[in-house]
This record gives C-alpha cells, structure tokens and sequence, in this order.
C-alpha cells in the first residue's frame, strides 16, 4: 500500500476524484436509534443525535428523514490525515464554482458530498484543479522533482 501523501502540491496533483454510482443522503437519528440492519456508509455522533449518511434506497426503506440529497466524490489519492490545505483547496474550488460541498475525512481518502444535482459539475471542477495543479511548476525538492507525478487516466463509472 502507498504511503499517505502529505504535501498539498503532490496531493492536488494526485487527486484522481471519482464519482461514485447512486444518490446518498444525510439524515439525523435520535441517538437512541437502533441502527442495526441498516447499511450505513457513516455515522458521527452529535450532542442532538446521529448524523447518518447513507445510499438513499437504503434511507428510504428504514425511513430516515433525509436532510440533504447528495453525489458522493472519492479523491483516491491516499492523502495524510494530518495534511494541510487539501480540504480548504477543494473547498474552494467548488465555492468558485457555486457547489456546495461536505467533506468526509477517512483513514485513507477523502469523500466529497456535494448535492445531487450539481454532482457532475463538482466532479468536472475537480478534475479541473487536479489538471491546473499538474500544469504549475511545484518547488522542486530535488533538481528532478518541478512537476507533479504522472497520474492515472480518471476512470468514472456510468460513463460519467
């Protein structure tokens, strides 16, 4: 397994975000509630109950009460928890473009929710600043290292 990235230049260039198949919603459970049987892809426990972000047949058939309808977009570098500015840089990214977004930080990628109808957008801005990102002259570490790493073709399911 590669090692997590760390350096904000190297993680831009690396990006490789993905749009992932379906529609996930965000929903908020008293804290009471039994969860069980229910496919979650995350749960964060709030003072007010549990924020729960699943795939939205699966809300539906536990009748959750949905807050937000949301595209989930997973950055597959494998960034360092302990990076700094690769959430404000995508943040921002998407803020210029009008996209709101909420951003999942796990142990090894980062996962965007943006909502459902500007998912395509979303994942078109940040491949955009992956591109942008390549095409700037970094600092160099060493005399070989003034451009980012050669990255993958984007792969998007469906077709997207």
């Amino acid at each position: 397994m590669d090692s997590p990235i760390a350096d904000l230049s190297e993680l831009l260039c690396s990006l490789q975000p993905v749009l992932n198949a379906g529609v996930f919603v965000f929903a908020s459970v008293p804290a009471r509630r039994d969860l069980q049987g229910i496919a979650v892809l995350s749960t964060f426990h709030e003072a007010e109950g549990v924020s729960v972000i699943a795939e939205e047949r699966e809300a539906a058939r536990a009748n959750l009460p949905v807050l937000f309808r949301a595209g989930w977009i997973t950055l597959n570098v494998r960034s360092d928890l302990q990076a700094v500015g690769l959430t404000a840089a995508v943040a921002d990214a998407l803020g210029a473009a009008n996209i709101s977004c909420n951003i999942v930080a796990a142990a090894h990628h980062d996962h965007i929710f943006v909502p459902i109808e500007a998912a395509d957008a979303a994942l078109h801005v940040l491949q955009a600043l992956q591109r942008n990102a390549e095409t700037q002259t970094i600092p160099a570490r060493s005399p070989r290292e003034t451009q980012c790493p050669p990255s993958p073709p984007c792969w998007v399911p469906n077709g997207r």
